[in-house]
């Protein structure tokens, strides 16, 4: 009866070493694989005209990213569309203010019309993402292509509409801050779509 019970009491404790080694082994390795989850999207983003941004916006997501090129330009496209939405918001509440000169008040309609559009294209980009295979790889990034570079289009409109001396004005700077972002962030996403597409061979 001792005996049994030794031997139980050996099992059970051999059964919580093997568990607690392999946690401790599981936690060596994250920093590890996080780093080098990191040094990918730092590689990554040095292909684009606006690495720091590129960089700073993907690297909180490096767990999530991994490695994958799919996750990457998942990830690039949900942060700008994310930013796009709080411009567009920011741009409604700033319309509703009295006031605002004729011309301001007309850039800001304009404004959010065409980032309206914009924010269908990212959302359809990353929607027709989810459904890429390797059979129609080329067709499904061609359209997100489209669609992502059509965005861009329109964040340049928007700019072109708060360029000049008579859109100084604090609420026009600062949203002519926040569209030059969105404009940047679209870019650097739209360059980390044309690496991916570059590399057909990677399955999604």
């Amino acid at each position: 009866m001792e005996g049994s019970s030794l031997r139980h009491g050996l099992a059970s404790l051999l059964i919580i070493l093997q568990f607690t080694t392999y946690i401790a082994l599981s936690l060596a390795d994250a920093p590890f694989h996080n780093q080098r989850n990191i040094e990918y999207i730092k590689s990554s983003c040095s292909t684009t005209i606006y690495p720091r941004l590129c960089y700073r916006s993907l690297s909180i997501y490096a767990s999530k990213i991994n490695t994958s090129p799919k996750l990457l330009v998942h990830t690039a496209l949900n942060v700008t569309l994310k930013a796009s939405k709080s411009t567009s918001r920011l741009m409604m509440k700033i319309s509703r203010i009295h006031g605002l000169r004729p011309r301001v008040a007309a850039a800001m309609a304009d404004c959010i019309e065409v980032i309206g559009d914009s924010v269908d294209e990212l959302q359809q980009s990353i929607g027709e993402l989810g459904h890429i295979s390797h059979s129609n790889f080329s067709l499904i990034l061609g359209d997100v292509q489209t669609w992502v570079s059509a965005a861009l289009t329109d964040e340049d409109t928007c700019m072109d509409g708060f360029a000049g001396r008579a859109m100084n004005g604090y609420a026009q700077t600062m949203v002519r801050k926040r569209i030059v972002k969105i404009a940047h962030l679209t870019s650097n996403a739209l360059a980390l779509i044309n690496n991916y597409a570059s590399s057909q061979s990677n399955l999604p």
